[in-house]
């Protein structure tokens, strides 16, 4: 039973992550588009999280918390560009 809902997990992680890529490529704006790409870094970190339960194997977590951490200073980074336009 619980081998189900771990692949159901996965298929709608996966549904979120291509949908989220569609908003990023199909975007009217700049900001949707950063919105969407802060979206599936955060999708991305929890299937790195979910591979890591998985497989019994801490070092993916290590590698989540990288990922989430270079994610929040490029999103900063970016967020901080569309508002001053440096």
């Amino acid at each position: 039973m619980s081998a189900i809902i771990y692949h159901i997990a996965a298929i709608v992680s996966l549904i979120a992550l291509f949908l989220t890529f569609l908003r990023l490529i199909l975007g009217p704006d700049l900001p949707n588009r950063t919105v969407a790409l802060d979206a599936m870094t955060i999708i991305t970190i929890s299937v790195i999280g979910f591979i890591g339960f998985l497989t019994k194997r801490v070092i993916y977590l290590d590698v989540a918390i990288v990922y989430g951490l270079i994610s929040f200073i490029g999103i900063v980074a970016l967020a901080r560009y569309l508002e001053r336009g440096i």
